[in-house]
């Protein structure tokens, strides 16, 4: 565990959020950069992208919706998906939400996580483990960013964001347009342009959209 928050706080730097400037976190300039460094200062080949190290679009805009309607979580036991640095999980503990749960599958997002929460003086229990089979765990909102990347996965996060939609959870989704999320039963709620980085989406902003899922699928 120590190394892997050394890992983190040697190939980051703590910066503040572009579209959320309440919130800083531990950033990379660059994907390829950072994985190689994490990979050697790791000592281990083929560790997963390193996703959480930095503040993607869906996840910008679904932290700044949060940060600007505080209601939505304020006093909710909350659950964030597929975390990666925190940043949605971060923004829900500043609006008032009490318990809040940050889960990813990758140990150094885990690690990412503690550190980043700790920065920014939130109350976020970070969680290694995949839920995507089972249920909300008892969470009353759940929250999740930029994870349709992938088809599998991509439809395995869709199910398990309509199952806890279907047992009586919020649910709430922020994403950029990725090419495998699928709306139907979504309800959009607010549209932001992101600044974002060429290195990794190959522009400098890109739209992305803040949605709740309806009880319809």
């Amino acid at each position: 565990m120590a190394l892997a928050r050394k890992v983190i706080t040697d190939t980051t730097r703590l910066v503040t959020v572009p579209f959320v400037p309440e919130i800083r976190l531990q950033q990379a300039e660059d994907p390829f950069t950072v994985w190689e460094q994490t990979e050697s200062a790791a000592g281990q080949a083929e560790l997963p992208p390193p996703f959480w190290a930095f503040p993607w679009a869906g996840g910008q805009a679904l932290a700044r919706y949060l940060l600007d309607h505080p209601g939505v979580v304020a006093g909710q036991q909350v659950l964030d998906v597929a975390s990666g640095s925190g940043l949605v999980a971060i923004a829900a503990a500043r609006c008032g939400a009490r318990p809040v749960l940050a889960v990813d599958v990758d140990e150094l997002a885990i690690r990412a996580i503690s550190v980043n929460a700790a920065a920014n003086g939130a109350r976020v229990r970070p969680l290694r483990a995949d839920l995507l089979d089972g249920d909300a765990e008892g969470a009353s909102v759940v929250l999740c960013a930029d994870a349709f990347y992938e088809e599998d996965l991509a439809a395995r996060i869709l199910r398990f964001l309509h199952r806890a939609r279907a047992a009586g959870a919020r649910v709430f989704v922020g994403d950029p347009g990725r090419a495998f999320l699928r709306t139907a039963g979504f309800v959009p709620l607010a549209a932001y342009e992101i600044p974002v980085t060429i290195a990794l989406e190959g522009m400098t902003s890109k739209r992305a959209t803040v949605y709740e899922v309806s009880d319809g699928d």
